[in-house]
């Protein structure tokens, strides 16, 4: 008891250090408590957190009013998001439809193919190795059909929660935006007057953050659109689709890039088979994957602190299990938090001997 009471007046004999952990255990307890209630309000606010720094450059090079910035930004965020609901979410679902419409056919393609493999291997693999796989695979498949048939069902109250998003999320984004600063103000006004280490601590996470999650969401669009400039050249089924699964992987390093290899290998085998064009096509994808770890990751966060590969897995791990998607997508910005405040902690001076 005496090393934990030295401890911790070790830690927390500054009042600054005290304040700080007062503000965090606040925010951590309304996200964790109140974060599903309150997720238009958490959506609008990280929104309009990305289209800042577009406000502020706005205002720097070409001296508006921030008002002005504001709905000029504001109508560009709305045309992108028309842009997403009506020109290429509809083609991406239309082609997520056609692929599960062309998915038995695919089964039965490499079921056909599992069991020549005993006849052309005997001495690796059995026959009755080939079927344990078989239906191990007619079990997971059925499995999932099930869960696709109660995601439909409930559908129906996703259409009303998406309507209260698509109608609240914009206007609380352009209420953020518009009244930052007294939003700001009346925040401080709960704060002690002396919080300095708190306003240190925001300075190198706001810093931090935003070039990720900004960086990020340009990482996105930009694979996203090459890949499928990529994919549609050269012919590939579902280009759309499996585009925008390899965009939306690079929110996971390491695991994303992994885990959407499966379905762009799947179906371009299941297309031309083992052929040149499918040797291409995976040769392609392997380069956009190169440029995007090699050339457009070190350009968009060469300002991001460097954190090793084991804490950026454990934060995926770690927040993903806490939040789910947004979790995920914010997990290396988070884990920048938590390298700040350890960064930022006030620590005593050693004693002199």
């Amino acid at each position: 008891m005496k090393i934990i009471s030295e401890w911790f007046q070790r830690l927390f004999n500054d009042p600054q250090a005290v304040i700080l952990i007062v503000v965090l255990t606040f925010g951590a307890s309304v996200i964790l408590l109140m974060g599903r209630d309150l997720a238009p309000l958490l959506a609008g606010l990280v929104i309009a957190y990305l289209l800042e720094g577009v406000v502020q450059l706005l205002q720097r090079s070409l001296h508006l009013p921030r008002l002005v910035g504001t709905v000029l930004v504001f109508v560009l965020f709305l045309a992108f998001v028309l842009l997403l609901l009506f020109g290429l979410l509809p083609l991406a679902s239309r082609q997520f439809t056609q692929l599960i419409q062309q998915l038995p056919n695919m089964i039965v393609k490499g079921q056909n193919l599992l069991l020549s493999l005993p006849a052309l291997y005997p001495e690796v693999i059995s026959e009755a190795q080939v079927l344990g796989v078989i239906n191990a695979v007619k079990t997971e498949i059925a499995t999932w059909g099930q869960n696709v048939v109660s995601w439909s069902l409930a559908a129906g109250m996703g259409v009303i929660a998406i309507t209260i998003y698509l109608v609240l999320v914009p206007l609380l984004v352009f209420f953020f935006l518009k009244d930052k600063e007294l939003i700001l103000q009346w925040v401080h006004s709960f704060l002690p007057n002396d919080h300095t280490l708190a306003q240190q601590v925001w300075r190198e996470v706001d810093h931090q953050m935003g070039n990720y999650v900004r960086g990020k969401c340009v990482e996105i669009l930009v694979v996203w659109v090459a890949t499928y400039v990529a994919f549609a050249y050269m012919g590939l089924q579902y280009a759309m689709l499996l585009a925008l699964m390899v965009g939306l992987s690079v929110i996971v390093p390491y695991i994303g890039a992994v885990v959407v290899t499966v379905p762009v290998a799947l179906v371009a085998f299941f297309q031309w088979g083992w052929s040149s064009e499918f040797l291409w096509l995976l040769g392609v994808y392997l380069i956009v994957q190169g440029l995007d770890g090699n050339i457009l990751v070190p350009l968009l966060f060469s300002e991001v602190v460097n954190l090793h590969p084991i804490a950026i897995i454990a934060a995926v791990l770690v927040f993903g299990g806490f939040w789910g998607f947004w979790g995920i997508f914010f997990a290396i910005p988070l884990a920048t938090v938590v390298q700040s405040i350890l960064k930022a902690w006030p620590r005593p001076l050693p004693l002199m001997e």
